[in-house]
């Protein structure tokens, strides 16, 4: 892996399957709870969050913390882009002081990756605009294999607005690298043609019920209002279409597993009855945080 985490794109599999194995040291077993380890005490990591979050940011936060790493946290308000600064001003004075990793969150797709050709500092991407969110798919990996045992020959349905989910691209990069049977489904106006030119074993399905049939895993996502444009449906004829009930989870494999980055709207792209399902897993989602960035910023850290 090259200095900082860009993205998943950039990822060949082996360095996949090493992430997702030391992550795996890195999980509370047995009831017990994170344990500190310290291998990166002295290290300061920057988190830089110009976009709104509250799963991504703390569970960083928390990670590095665990590793025996310094945190600093820095929000656009709390910045001086809010006075006018460019980014590119702003991050090299933060570099200027010296820190190991920043972990960098922005509504601009590509952010990172411009910054990276400017400042000497890994970056270690949290989600930048509609292009990727790199972690978010090492933890739902570990989350499948945790749960499923494997990747190979699994069938994947992800469901929602595919057009501007991060997540959807990251996942569809990872999963392709294991040979997953890959199906994303969304309405037309949020399922662009093209993603299923992202990679190989990717096809496209408008219609839930044959979306879902089969799947060994679901994979909702949050409609992204604030990056909609154009007028979209409304919450209930949403949810009539494109909202996971209990209906759909009797299409799919009598094991399937259901997923969500989050924030879940219930009611809108999930019922309540599969949320809180035994299938649901939405909090091992957010517990497998933790453990896959520490296995990530462990790896920025001391190379």
């Amino acid at each position: 892996m090259a200095r900082g985490l860009l993205g998943i794109e950039e990822l060949e599999r082996p360095e996949i399957e090493e992430i997702l194995d030391r992550a795996v040291a890195f999980q509370a077993h047995g009831g017990a709870t994170f344990a500190k380890v310290n291998t990166s005490t002295g290290k300061m990591v920057v988190n830089a969050f110009f976009e709104n979050s509250t799963r991504t940011r703390s569970s960083f936060e928390i990670a590095a913390k665990r590793l025996g790493a310094d945190t600093l946290a820095i929000t656009a308000s709390g910045s001086s882009v809010s006075k006018g600064e460019s980014l590119v001003d702003t991050l090299n004075t933060l570099v200027a002081m010296r820190p190991s990793a920043i972990v960098m969150r922005h509504k601009a797709s590509g952010a990172p990756h411009f910054l990276s050709r400017y400042l000497t500092t890994p970056i270690v991407n949290a989600g930048d605009g509609t292009h990727e969110h790199p972690t978010q798919a090492l933890l739902d990996a570990r989350t499948i294999l945790d749960r499923c045992g494997r990747l190979e020959g699994l069938r994947v349905t992800i469901i929602g607005d595919i057009q501007h989910s991060r997540v959807a691209r990251s996942n569809v990069h990872l999963l392709s690298r294991f040979g997953v049977d890959i199906v994303l489904c969304g309405p037309p106006s949020l399922l662009p043609r093209e993603m299923a030119q992202i990679a190989s074993g990717v096809t496209l399905e408008y219609d839930m019920r044959r979306a879902v049939r089969g799947a060994d895993v679901i994979m909702m996502l949050r409609v992204q209002l604030e990056r909609i444009h154009e007028p979209a449906m409304q919450a209930g004829e949403y949810f009539r279409f494109y909202g996971l009930r209990q209906e759909h989870i009797e299409l799919a494999n009598p094991d399937v597993i259901v997923m969500h980055p989050g924030p879940m709207n219930r009611g809108m792209e999930i019922s309540s009855e599969v949320a809180d399902s035994q299938r649901s897993m939405v909090l091992n989602q957010v517990e497998n945080g933790v453990p896959v960035r520490m296995a990530v910023l462990e790896r920025v850290l001391l190379q």
